[in-house]
């Protein structure tokens, strides 16, 4: 029992650590790295999407006794999502950044 219990929790701690970092090339890449380190360490993605996230608006506009009520801005934060191709029976591997941060590693299919 114990040990069924102990293999669980070494599963789960590699699930973990899969989810922390990417290895490309002899290097690592780490949840908080910023673009140009990650871009350093793994080169050019196979793959690069931006696109805007809603972000917090500030405080609203104080009304105004005019008929039409000024606009918020748009705050917007930019996200990029780099995809990489590490190589035969590798999973591809998407490394998401926010305000120029590493925020997330998924891994995809397996490649063929």
């Amino acid at each position: 029992m114990a040990l069924l219990a102990m293999l669980a929790l070494t599963q789960s701690f590699s699930a973990e650590a899969q989810t922390r970092s990417f290895r490309c090339k002899n290097d690592l890449v780490n949840l908080g790295d910023d673009k140009a380190s990650a871009a350093l360490k793994c080169g050019e993605p196979v793959f690069k999407d931006s696109f805007c996230k809603p972000g917090e608006a500030g405080p609203a506009p104080t009304p105004t006794p005019a008929p039409e009520q000024p606009r918020r801005p748009q705050v917007c934060e930019t996200v990029d999502e780099w995809t990489y191709n590490p190589g035969y029976g590798q999973f591809m591997t998407t490394l998401r950044f926010e305000s120029g941060r590493l925020v997330s590693i998924r891994y995809g299919e397996r490649v063929k």
